[in-house]
């Protein structure tokens, strides 16, 4: 037997809805005054149909900072590596140089703690 009450999903995905609402309001405005959307009380397509374009335009533009950020994300790491090990080596010389006071480290910006580690939990 059929299924009396099928399921009609919207996506959860912004690009799918996106692209969902422009095929109905498509649909809706090439069927005109025939449509049967115009029996909408509220949430009119002919109010929000415009919206759908707009919408596109600022997801598109999301997508492309996120491309852009997550490139300069790529970049930054790649020099970061370098950084670190710089990083790592000065505390290392400082280190050795101001054996007896390690808290002069502080002066070139470290944080330096004289409390022991915490030791890890045990479970």
């Amino acid at each position: 037997m059929p299924n009396s009450k099928p399921r009609v999903d919207i996506p959860s995905n912004p690009s799918q809805r996106l692209e969902l609402a422009e095929r109905v309001n498509a649909k809706h405005d090439a069927d005109g005054a025939k449509s049967p959307l115009n029996a909408l009380q509220n949430h009119k397509w002919d109010d929000n149909g415009p919206k759908v374009a707009d919408a596109r335009g600022f997801h598109t533009q999301a997508e492309d900072f996120q491309r852009q950020a997550n490139l300069a994300y790529r970049k930054r790491d790649l020099l970061l590596d370098e950084i670190d090990e710089s990083l790592k080596s000065s505390r290392d010389l400082l280190l050795g140089i101001f054996r007896d006071n390690p808290k002069e480290l502080s002066q070139w910006g470290f944080d330096v703690s004289d409390t022991p580690k915490a030791a890890p939990k045990k479970v």
